[in-house]
C-alpha cells in the first residue's frame, strides 16, 4: 500500500479541547478531504481540499472510496502537535506563547507560563529546530543582547507542519501496512491456526 498526502494543514489553537470528542466516520460528499484508491492495486490516496483524483494509477484514475464502515476518533491541533512532533504539553505551551506574544526572549517565556527557565531554553531551541520559530538578537536599552523568539512566516509554518505531520502519518501508515503484512505471514505459516488473541505477540522483539 503506498499513501499520498496532498493539501495545507493550518494551525489554529483555539480549535483545541481537552474532551474526548464523539467518534466520526469518513463522509466523502463532506469536501474536507477524500480518500482515493487504484482499482487494479492496493495505492491510497488521501487528497486534502481537492475534489479530483489527485493523481492516476496505471494510466487510469483512481477511484474515489465511498464504503468506509470504520469510524475514528477525531484528532484535535494540540493531539496532532504532540503526536508528529513529539512536543509534550509544555513545549506546545511554550510555541503557541510565543505564537501569540511574540517576539518573546526566554525569561519572558518563562515568567508568562511560570515554567522553569532552562525547560523554556530546551524547547525553545527544539522549536527553533523544528522550523516552527525563529530566533533573532535583540539589543538592550541598557547595553547587551538579548535572544528573542518569534513567529515564523505563516505560509512558511504551514508547510512545515504539513510536511512533519505527513511524515509522520507515512510512518503510521508504513506500521499499519507492515502489520497487515505479519499478520498474512502468520496465516499462511500457521493455516490450521486462529490468529492470536493478542496479536501484537506475534511480532518480533526489537531489542
Amino acid at each position: 500500500m503506498r499513501v499520498i498526502w496532498e493539501g495545507t494543514l493550518v494551525v489554529d489553537a483555539s480549535n483545541a479541547t481537552s474532551e474526548a470528542p464523539d467518534e466520526v466516520q469518513y463522509d466523502p460528499d463532506s469536501g474536507r478531504y477524500a480518500v482515493f484508491e487504484c482499482p487494479d492495486c492496493n495505492n491510497v490516496v488521501l487528497a486534502v481540499g481537492s475534489d479530483d483524483p489527485p493523481m492516476s494509477c496505471h494510466d487510469q484514475p483512481m477511484q474515489r472510496v465511498r464504503d468506509v464502515e470504520m469510524s475514528v476518533n477525531p484528532p484535535d491541533v494540540k493531539q496532532v502537535l504532540l503526536e508528529a512532533f513529539g512536543l509534550p504539553k509544555a513545549g506546545l505551551d511554550i510555541c503557541l506563547c510565543v505564537i501569540g506574544e511574540g517576539p518573546l526572549s526566554a525569561n519572558e517565556v518563562a515568567d508568562a507560563l511560570g515554567y522553569d527557565r532552562s525547560t523554556v531554553t530546551r524547547y525553545l531551541n527544539t522549536l527553533v529546530d523544528l522550523g516552527l520559530l525563529r530566533q533573532s538578537e535583540l539589543n538592550r536599552e541598557g547595553g547587551g543582547v538579548v535572544n528573542v523568539y518569534h513567529s515564523v512566516d505563516l505560509e512558511r509554518m504551514r508547510r512545515e507542519t504539513l510536511v512533519g505531520f505527513y511524515v509522520w502519518a507515512g510512518e503510521a501508515a508504513s506500521l499499519i501496512e507492515e502489520a497487515n503484512i505479519t499478520k498474512q505471514e502468520y496465516l499462511d505459516e500457521n493455516p490450521d491456526r486462529e490468529l492470536p488473541e493478542i496479536f501484537w505477540d506475534s511480532f518480533p522483539d526489537d531489542d
